[in-house]
C-alpha cells in the first residue's frame, strides 16, 4: 500500500487537513528535548545564581506560552483548545543536562502532538537565552515525541520511554 501525505491535495498542492469528521476523543502527546551544558553553568542553573534568574520557572512559562501558539508557528497546524499543558525538568549531573518533557492534552478531533514539540524546543531556548551569559556552547539535542494517545491511530510510545 502505498502511503500518501496527509498534507497533499489530489494536485500535490499544500492543503490543511479537515478534520471535522473525526470523532473528539481525549488526546494526550509528551516530547523531550535536552540542553546539554557545562557542570559549572549547571552549577550556577542549580543553584538560581544565573545572571537573568530562575531559569526553570521562565523556560516553564515559555514552553507553556509555546504549546498554546503552535498553530501560529506550524503552517498547517490547527488551532486547539488545550485542557492542560505541563513541562517536567529532570537536572542531571552526568552528563550535565536538563532534560525537558512537555505534556499537551486536549480532547478534540486532531493530537497535540505539535503542540508538546514546540513547548520543549522552546523550553530549551529559554534555557540557553538564560545561560547564555556565562556559556556559549550549549547544546540543545533529542527533541523528540515520547507518546501520544487518543484518535484513530491510537497509542505511541518512543522505544525506551517510559524509562524502567
Amino acid at each position: 500500500m502505498e502511503e500518501q501525505f496527509t498534507h497533499l491535495d489530489a494536485q500535490g498542492h499544500l492543503s490543511m487537513v479537515d478534520v471535522g469528521h473525526k470523532a473528539a476523543t481525549r488526546r494526550v502527546a509528551i516530547a523531550e528535548a535536552v540542553v546539554e551544558l557545562a557542570p559549572a553553568t549547571l552549577e550556577l542553573l542549580r543553584r538560581a545564581a544565573l545572571p537573568k534568574g530562575d531559569v526553570l520557572a521562565c523556560a516553564k512559562i515559555g514552553g507553556i506560552l509555546a504549546a498554546k501558539r503552535a498553530d501560529e508557528l506550524i503552517p498547517l497546524c490547527h488551532t486547539l483548545n488545550l485542557s492542560h499543558v505541563d513541562i517536567r525538568f529532570e537536572v542531571l549531573d552526568t552528563p550535565p543536562q536538563v532534560r525537558i518533557e512537555a505534556e499537551a492534552r486536549t480532547t478534540g478531533n486532531t493530537g497535540v502532538e505539535m503542540e508538546a514539540i514546540i513547548a520543549a524546543q522552546t523550553a530549551a531556548a529559554v534555557i540557553y537565552d538564560m545561560c547564555k551569559a556565562v556559556q556559549r556552547d550549549i547544546v540543545i539535542s533529542r527533541v523528540r515525541l515520547l507518546h501520544k494517545s487518543g484518535g484513530k491511530s491510537g497509542e505511541f510510545n518512543a522505544p525506551g520511554w517510559p524509562a524502567c
